[in-house]
């Protein structure tokens, strides 16, 4: 994503609306925010003459342009509906959940997310998978929607999420699935705490080191992995961040996960607690299956012939934030 003045000047018209629909007190000031996000969101990730980015412009405008339509609707009806309290507050709490979990791009609304990051350079896919998912789930967390609406959309997220990954050669499509398996993690936990936002917090440091990483390597697809030369240091970066991702103990990518297992204990969800962890192991798979060629073929970096690498400081930055849970775990004893 090359930045110009009109680039930056998106940027932070992005940034700013994700800060309204957060300190919005009204619903009128939350729909207002997240337009603004869409129109500013749209500029960046605009290319001239690109096929694909102007389908993926137009499928994003599309579905938040319908959500927010389903948004301003139910939030517009609440006063007009001459019906009992209950039943008033179930059909526009509903419709208002429905509208934030297709702008999430949560299960059963996915469609649109994986199409749409196959579409987008890395850069455009880590701010479409982290920064534009705040102010949905900001919104739902105001909102306090019946936990089995959140439990629902939890499972499907999570079954979709480890189901739809296991075919795919793209690894942004990869990524897409993996982004709603963890999705439905967030939503599952905001049913239960307020905590959540540490969740989003450790997958989007996660998901920029992993973006990072693919981009500088220019890798989209998984046969382009084994045959990219890389150091020993370089391969070994990238094997710990995709099992990390994955939620594979002791790395720190398991430590979101540890705290909703701890919050679904302590509220008794063990069935709900079993079926998501079963799903979360196939997205394990998955990634060891687009890691496994990596770890096996033992070829290092030729010396007589110059490639592109990655700084050792930014390895090093990302070896050691993953292997952090252990310390943790220290810290928790004292």
């Amino acid at each position: 994503m090359t930045l110009n003045s009109s680039k930056i000047t998106f940027f932070m018209m992005m940034i700013i609306s994700t800060l309204i629909v957060i300190s919005a007190d009204n619903w009128l000031g939350m729909w207002m925010g997240m337009e603004m996000n869409l129109m500013s969101f749209i500029p960046l990730i605009s290319k001239s003459k690109n096929k694909n980015s102007s389908q993926a412009m137009m499928t994003y405008f599309l579905v938040q342009s319908l959500s927010s339509m389903i948004l301003l609707f139910s939030v517009t009806m609440n006063p007009l509906i001459m019906s009992s309290i209950n039943l008033e507050e179930f059909w526009i709490k509903n419709m208002t959940v429905l509208s934030l979990i297709i702008k999430l791009g949560a299960a059963p609304f996915h469609w649109w997310l994986p199409s749409m990051l196959s579409n987008m350079n890395w850069t455009e896919c880590f701010v479409l998978m982290t920064w534009q998912k705040i102010a949905p789930l900001v919104v739902l967390n105001n909102l306090a929607p019946s936990s089995m609406i959140l439990y629902a959309t939890a499972l499907l997220s999570g079954m979709v999420g480890s189901i739809g990954g296991l075919n795919q050669t793209s690894i942004r499509k990869l990524m897409a699935y993996s982004s709603i398996n963890h999705l439905g993690w967030m939503v599952m936990f905001m049913s239960m705490s307020n905590m959540w936002y540490k969740y989003l917090i450790i997958y989007s440091m996660l998901m920029g080191l992993i973006c990072y990483m693919l981009n500088f390597k220019t890798i989209y697809f998984m046969n382009q992995i084994s045959t990219n030369s890389n150091s020993l240091t370089e391969k070994f970066t990238l094997i710990i961040m995709m099992l990390s991702i994955g939620g594979l103990p002791p790395f720190i990518g398991f430590l979101p996960k540890w705290m909703v297992i701890q919050s679904m204990i302590n509220s008794n969800l063990f069935f709900i607690l079993v079926m998501m962890l079963m799903l979360s192991l196939m997205t394990l798979f998955y990634y060891m299956r687009m890691m496994i060629n990596f770890i096996l073929m033992y070829s290092t970096m030729n010396k007589w012939m110059k490639f592109k690498t990655i700084s050792m400081k930014f390895m090093y930055m990302a070896l050691s934030m993953n292997i952090m849970l252990p310390m943790f775990l220290i810290l928790n004893f004292f």
